[in-house]
C-alpha cells in the first residue's frame, strides 16, 4: 500500500492543497515527488488514491483520481470504556484499540481512577488514534469522546446490549457475538463493589479474562479481542 495522509477537511476527485504537519511529513520525511502515488483520508470511511502534483515549502498539491472504499471495519459498534492509564501506557492503548477495530473509547473517571484528562489530551488521545489509523489501514477514526462518570455512563440506556465488564469473579467463558457490544475495564485497583453492583442492575454481565492480574491497557486489548474473535 502506498504511504498514508490524514486530511481534515472534505475531499473528492480533483485538486486538493494539503499544509501543515501532513505536508511536511509527505515531503520531508517521506520525500515525495511530483507524479509518486499516495492515499488520502478524512475518517468518512473512503480513501482517496492520487498523485503528487506541486510541492513547495509548506504546502503540497495533489490530484485525487478515485474514491475507494475498502473492507476493513468490523461492521458492528465496539465500545471501550475504561480509565486512562499512566504515561505513553494511554498513547499504546489507544493506537492498538484502533488496530482491533473498536469504534469508540470513553475515558472513565471511577471512585479509584488516577488520570483524569482534559480537552487538551483528548486531543492529543485522538492524534494517536490518526497516526494509527494511517499505519493499520483504517479510513474510519475510532472516535474519544469526553470522559465519563462510571456512576452514570453505566446506565446509560443508548448503550449496545452486549456489555461486557473485567472482573475477577466473572465467567471463565463467554460467547463471542458479531453485533454491537460495550466493554469496560476498571482502574489499577478495580471497581469498587458498588460500581460494580449498579452495573449488574444495569445489565453489564462480568467476565473474568485469566489467573493473572492485567493492566489496564492490556485487560481492555484482551477483552476487545475475544469479542471480536482475534486469535
Amino acid at each position: 500500500m502506498s504511504e498514508r495522509f490524514y486530511v481534515n477537511h472534505p475531499l473528492a476527485p480533483g485538486e486538493v492543497k494539503i499544509e501543515g504537519a501532513e505536508a511536511h511529513h509527505l515531503a520531508q520525511v517521506c520525500r515525495f515527488r511530483p507524479g509518486d502515488q499516495v492515499y488520502l483520508f478524512n475518517g468518512n470511511g473512503h480513501e482517496y488514491r492520487g498523485t503528487v502534483q506541486h510541492i513547495s515549502r509548506r504546502s503540497v498539491v495533489l490530484q485525487v483520481l478515485t474514491v475507494e472504499t475498502p473492507a476493513r471495519e468490523l461492521g458492528v459498534r465496539l465500545e471501550v470504556a475504561a480509565p486512562l492509564p499512566k504515561g505513553d501506557r494511554a498513547q499504546f492503548l489507544l493506537e492498538k484499540l484502533t488496530e482491533i477495530g473498536a469504534t469508540r473509547f470513553v475515558p472513565l473517571r471511577t471512585k479509584r481512577s488516577v488520570v483524569h484528562p482534559g480537552e487538551g489530551k483528548r486531543e492529543r488521545l485522538q492524534r494517536y488514534v490518526i497516526e494509527a489509523s494511517k499505519q493499520c489501514g483504517r479510513n474510519t477514526l475510532l472516535e474519544v469522546v469526553e470522559v465519563a462518570d462510571w456512576e452514570s455512563y453505566c446506565r446509560r440506556t443508548d448503550l449496545p446490549p452486549v456489555r461486557w465488564l473485567a472482573d475477577p469473579r466473572g465467567a471463565d467463558d463467554f460467547q463471542r457475538e458479531r453485533q454491537d457490544a460495550v466493554l469496560a475495564v476498571g482502574p489499577e485497583g478495580g471497581f469498587a463493589e458498588e460500581e460494580i453492583e449498579r452495573a449488574r442492575q444495569s445489565g453489564w454481565h462480568l467476565v473474568r479474562l485469566g489467573s493473572r492480574t492485567l493492566r489496564i491497557e492490556t485487560a481492555a486489548l484482551v477483552l476487545a479481542a475475544r469479542i471480536t474473535g482475534w486469535d
